[in-house]
């Protein structure tokens, strides 16, 4: 009897041993070094691309995202439910609008990513909620590499293209994610689900811990989210509308020099 309780009692813990996910183990710190250097790479190649190049270049990236995504949503529907199987959560949608704004540069595909992938993507890639087999295993690897699309996709555009955010940008992607987060918690409230962790907090620590018990965390999150997207459009702004007045006295000049040299003079995209 003892020893059928201590068998019981094992299958029932969670997670940790030997062959499972550990955050900040050996294969997450890994990740974590790709990502740094990836990013790097990223940047450095964008801002070295002709137009043509820059084309082909990104709509690689969104036809490897899109091709992930498939991926993760068969395995998903192998063994449907709906608790995981719907593509509802954010990070869902944040890899299809990347893949989408890789492949045509529009303007507010690029707004949804740099404001869902830079802080939200990113913070899924610091604090992984992720309780499957460690890499190899598909789970592992769709969920690494589907969150470090999202986050590289935002900064290659961002930094490596030279697209920028606006304030219409940023009143766009609030109105979005807004509407996706009254959708998505009242589906929650009707399926028992939880996506987008709007109806509980995920298992595995977060920085949602700090913000109180639910409903306090989701208005909090509300808040310090539209924070920080403000903050990091504002700085881009000034930069716009400093501009004129630093280029007006030799515009003509550097067009007229770009124009006899050939270069590409890639154009800073407002989303």
């Amino acid at each position: 009897m003892i020893h059928k309780s201590l068998i019981a009692a094992a299958d029932s813990a969670p997670h940790t041993t030997a062959g499972w996910f550990s955050a900040y183990g050996p294969s997450h710190l890994t990740v974590l070094v790709i990502f740094v250097m990836g990013s790097a790479a990223l940047v450095g190649i964008g801002r070295r691309q002709t137009e043509s190049q820059a084309r082909l270049f990104s709509r690689a990236l969104a036809a490897l995202t899109l091709v992930l995504f498939a991926v993760a949503l068969i395995y998903k529907l192998i063994h449907p439910s709906i608790d995981h199987s719907v593509p509802l959560q954010l990070c869902d949608l944040a890899e299809l609008t990347a893949a989408c704004a890789l492949w045509s540069h529009r303007k507010w595909a690029f707004a949804l990513v740099y404001f869902w992938g830079l802080p939200l993507s990113s913070q899924a890639l610091i604090t992984p909620d992720l309780n499957a087999p460690d890499f190899p295993s598909h789970d592992f690897i769709t969920f690494f590499a589907l969150h470090l699309l999202v986050v590289w996709a935002a900064i290659y555009l961002t930094w490596g293209y030279g697209m920028r955010p606006s304030w219409r940008s940023y009143r766009f992607a609030v109105t979005t994610t807004l509407a996706w987060g009254a959708f998505t918690l009242v589906f929650n409230t009707i399926t028992g689900s939880d996506y987008g962790f709007l109806n509980r907090k995920p298992v595995n620590g977060s920085f949602l811990d700090l913000l109180g018990p639910w409903p306090s965390y989701v208005l909090a999150e509300v808040v310090i989210v539209g924070a920080v997207w403000a903050l990091m459009t504002w700085p881009w702004e000034m930069k716009r509308r400093s501009l004129p007045s630093q280029t007006s006295a030799d515009s003509a000049p550097r067009a007229l020099a770009k124009s006899l040299s050939g270069l590409r003079d890639k154009p800073v995209h407002a989303a």
